[in-house]
């Protein structure tokens, strides 16, 4: 019979708070920035508060994954070195890395998980990656489940991570260039200054077609349909993007998937479990539509971008919509986003032809500001002459001895002592059972049973910190030739970008579609800012690339 695979949900965070409230609303791991050198340079956080968000994760066995993700100069590697060492020594479950000079250091044992950021898309570069010793693989954005299938089949003792929601870069990942030669602001060094999501407007053959349009603004990842056939191909991670992204979204968002994931789970118990322990209770009904979104893509593989604007379009508004005062809507009107506040939602009347959306809810935002989520650990408890046990569903116990002698009583105790014991209120952890195997009727003061609930949790707590599954792995030293980062030579004849999304496609020119007009099919195509600014086309139709040259 074959192992019950481990599936954990991903989610992101921007401070330590935001990773608790992650937990706390289901993901079974986080990954967060250190104070430098993430993906996201203005999500750093200091090795204290990882610290304390560790603490959290690992008395519910998630685990925390921190960044150390961006390519390295070679002067910040004794720091680097350093830092990694603290990381190891307050708990971190795993670090994410993109440049493979770190091992070249003198590491401790702490895996290595390998950052989409690497452009992690075939069978052959995961299994390299397997062979330096990385168990765990963040693939890029764009696979297909069968691409994602291909790659369990031949790499099966791997950990595959996939992306599910949050933003898609129109690039291959670890492939931009574009905020680098642009602004001397490098993606690869986590200050991406977004070029994607600026307006171009579209040149064919030197006339310009199309102005002022976000044409390589893409839509956002939306998986929460497909979970079932990501696990069945072999995803074993399923990431949530968004280190920069406040807590009502990681809040929402995680819940989410977190239901969705549990429903898949559901259907295949012999196959799957969460890779964390306790049971979420949400005060709230999650929607993702409700959380920032340029509206989505479920095919990533053939994504496609919203043009006319890279901010939240919210969540469609319909006859069923209950609209309040105060709220946000927003539609397009010839090609641009218009907003308005709805100041009487009892006298609003929607335009004929207009779909309207609501990208602010103020409602919705006052709920989740407020406490939303609980998550509990489910125990037993047991009393018996002379000792007393707590049992939590990981089969950790703590347990007191009865020293007491106590008067019997004159009316029927069990029901009380049950009641007593089952208040753990603030603790994490909720009582499924309490089991009273006492032989006599006896009389327990109310204080005592409390003083013996509050020991049993703190011991119990303790217990889950004190045997919390820590993965660790032993690194030697090795140097390996990276190819030259286009930060240092800054080559013309390199593309800037090299996408899988296609602007011919997106505006009705697919080279590969009989219905494109045969006039435009051979026209070079560029796209340019407002500042003069353009990049040229290349089509590799084969392979359905595009690649952008800086002109």
């Amino acid at each position: 019979m074959s192992k019950m695979k481990k599936i954990e949900l991903l989610a992101p965070a921007k401070t330590a708070d935001i990773g608790i409230e992650a937990i706390r609303h289901g993901a079974d791991a986080v990954y967060i920035g250190a104070r430098a050198w993430g993906a996201r340079a203005a999500a750093g956080n200091s090795v204290e508060d990882i610290e304390r968000l560790i603490r959290y994760a690992h008395l519910y066995k998630a685990k925390v994954y921190v960044t150390v993700n961006t390519l390295l100069l070679e002067k910040e590697m004794q720091e680097v070195e350093r830092l990694i060492w603290q990381l190891y020594e307050i708990g971190t479950d795993a670090l994410i890395i993109q440049d493979l000079r770190i091992l070249s250091l003198h590491l401790p044992p702490i895996p290595l998980h390998a950052s989409t950021q690497m452009d992690n898309r075939t069978p052959e570069k995961v299994r390299m990656l397997a062979n330096l010793g990385f168990p765990q693989v963040v693939l890029a954005r764009e696979l297909t489940c069968e691409e994602i299938a291909d790659i369990h089949q031949q790499c099966p003792d791997t950990k595959l991570e996939v992306f599910v929601h949050g933003a898609l870069c129109v690039c291959l990942s670890g492939r931009c260039n574009a905020s680098e030669a642009l602004f001397r602001r490098s993606a690869n060094r986590g200050e991406c200054a977004q070029v994607c999501r600026m307006a171009f407007d579209l040149q064919v053959d030197g006339k310009t077609v199309m102005r002022n349009k976000h044409l390589l603004s893409l839509r956002d990842n939306c998986q929460l349909d497909h979970l079932e056939e990501l696990l069945m191909a072999g995803a074993a991670s399923l990431k949530i993007e968004g280190r920069l992204k406040d807590v009502d979204y990681v809040k929402n968002v995680t819940a989410a998937y977190s239901q969705a994931l549990d429903k898949v789970i559901a259907k295949h118990p012999d196959l799957f479990c969460r890779a964390s322990s306790g049971q979420v209770h949400l005060k709230f009904q999650p929607d993702v539509r409700k959380s920032f979104n340029r509206g989505f893509v479920g095919d990533v593989s053939r994504p496609d971008a919203n043009i006319d604007t890279p901010k939240s379009m919210g969540e469609p508004v319909t006859l069923h919509t209950q609209l309040h005062n105060g709220d946000g809507l927003c539609y397009i009107d010839k090609g641009s986003l218009v907003g308005f506040r709805v100041n009487n939602a009892a006298s609003f009347r929607p335009a004929k032809g207009i779909q309207y959306y609501r990208n602010q809810d103020p409602e919705w935002d006052k709920m989740l500001a407020k406490p939303s989520a609980e998550r509990k650990i489910a125990v037993s408890i047991d009393v018996h002459d002379g000792h007393i046990s707590m049992t939590d569903e990981d089969g950790l116990t703590a347990s007191l001895s009865i020293q007491e002698d106590f008067d019997l009583a004159h009316t029927h105790q069990t029901a009380n002592i049950q009641r007593q014991l089952s208040r753990l209120g603030d603790t994490i952890f909720e009582a499924q059972a309490v089991n009273v195997h006492l032989k006599k009727n006896y009389f327990i003061p109310a204080s005592l049973l409390g003083a013996w609930r509050r020991t049993l949790t703190e011991q119990l707590t303790a217990e889950r910190l004190k045997f919390y599954p820590q993965e660790r792995q032993e690194h030697i030293p090795i140097q390996l030739e990276t190819a030259t980062p286009f930060e240092e030579t800054h080559d013309t004849s390199e593309p800037v970008m090299i996408c899988k999304y296609c602007i011919r496609r997106q505006t009705g020119m697919c080279l590969k579609e009989p219905t494109t007009p045969h006039h435009l099919k051979n026209k070079p195509i560029a796209i340019q800012l407002g500042n003069g600014t353009t990049f040229s086309l290349e089509f590799d139709c084969k392979n359905c690339l595009m690649k952008l040259y800086l002109q």
